[in-house]
């Protein structure tokens, strides 16, 4: 049996504390109560009926993005087997019917796995987010996700996340980004949910195809979360998320990052993998020169290596206005196309 890291826990913890210390140390925490008072988390508590009608009264009837995983996936979102497509359906379909047809299947023994995800609050159900608003988020739109239960694989963010449950529990299995080579992640151009999979099915891991994922395993921490309950995954740490009840619902909250509101394009993963071309039929000893200029000028290791030089000259080593930014990716964006 796998002995998991703990989490540290906050039951109270104001919103200066948790930008000015907590987030900056990029290690995960579990938010005790961060919604227990939210009028969504109370319906959900009463009832999957309560939860859902809850829900409805904020419904416009536009469409929501939605993903069907047939039994046979055994819950899991996943790629199919050799890795040229999903193993669920994905479209479109009015909220309502779907909340409907998720209490529809509570009664099943076998049963899809479903689930609304991603879900853009203020188009779908405007007024929800007004009811139920953190003091830590006071200007930024949450995402929301419902479904029964399911299985989304590990993988990663490129931006720092804090997400609430709301219904049902949820576990959650993190792994700091330094075990990323033992976690065998999955193609960068297809992956199930645009984030890098991992390609290990965590529940029942083939340790003989995947030998270096025991030392992810002894990394790893792990957690189960309920209603109003919520958790900060920092950016780029892995995590494998599992809805354990037939009526699920998280209210997630992404900042500084790629997944940001205003983030600046390209991503930190287009970025990657423009350097991955680049790179590609240099010799070790090249790469490893190279990590020494990628250690100096992008993660800073010893010296701000716009420190030292004036600031006039600084240029995209120094403080940059958005219109600095614009000419800068221009310039790069054109000798791209050359």
């Amino acid at each position: 049996m796998t002995t998991f890291k703990t989490i540290a826990e906050f039951s109270t913890i104001s919103a200066a504390h948790f930008f000015e210390q907590i987030a900056p140390a990029q290690q995960p925490i579990v938010l005790r109560g961060f919604a227990k008072d939210w009028p969504i988390v109370a319906a959900a508590n009463k009832s999957p009926a309560d939860f859902v009608a809850y829900l409805t009264q904020f419904y416009t009837g536009k469409k929501a993005k939605m993903v069907v995983a047939p039994p046979s996936a055994n819950k899991r979102f996943y790629y199919n087997d050799d890795l040229t497509d999903i193993n669920y359906l994905s479209g479109e379909e009015r909220v309502d019917l779907f909340l409907g047809r998720l209490l529809e299947l509570v009664e099943r023994d076998l049963y899809p796995a479903i689930s609304m995800q991603n879900a853009v609050i203020s188009d779908i159900l405007p007024g929800l987010v007004n009811e139920n608003r953190s003091d830590f988020f006071a200007n930024l739109e949450p995402r929301l996700w419902i479904g029964n239960e399911g299985i989304v694989s590990a993988h990663y963010d490129g931006s720092d996340n804090i997400a609430c449950v709301v219904a049902g529990r949820r576990r959650f299995i993190l792994f700091p980004p330094e075990q990323t080579c033992h976690l065998y992640p999955g193609p960068l151009n297809f992956t199930p949910a645009g984030a890098p999979t991992s390609l290990v099915d965590l529940n029942t891991p083939d340790h003989e195809r995947y030998p270096l994922y025991k030392h992810a395993l002894a990394e790893a921490y792990s957690v189960e979360l309920g209603p109003g309950d919520a958790i900060f995954i920092p950016m780029l740490w892995w995590h494998h998320v599992e809805s354990l009840e037939k009526v699920n619902g998280l209210m997630n909250y992404w900042w500084n990052g790629s997944s940001a509101p205003g983030a600046v394009s390209p991503s930190a993963i287009d970025s990657l993998n423009i350097a991955l071309l680049a790179m590609r039929n240099l010799t070790q000893k090249q790469r490893d020169a190279w990590r020494c200029m990628f250690d100096h000028y992008l993660f800073k290791q010893e010296i701000d290596p716009g420190s030292y030089i004036p600031e006039h000259q600084q240029h995209i080593l120094g403080n940059l206005s958005a219109e600095d930014v614009r000419k800068i990716k221009d310039y790069f964006i054109a000798r791209l196309q050359k």
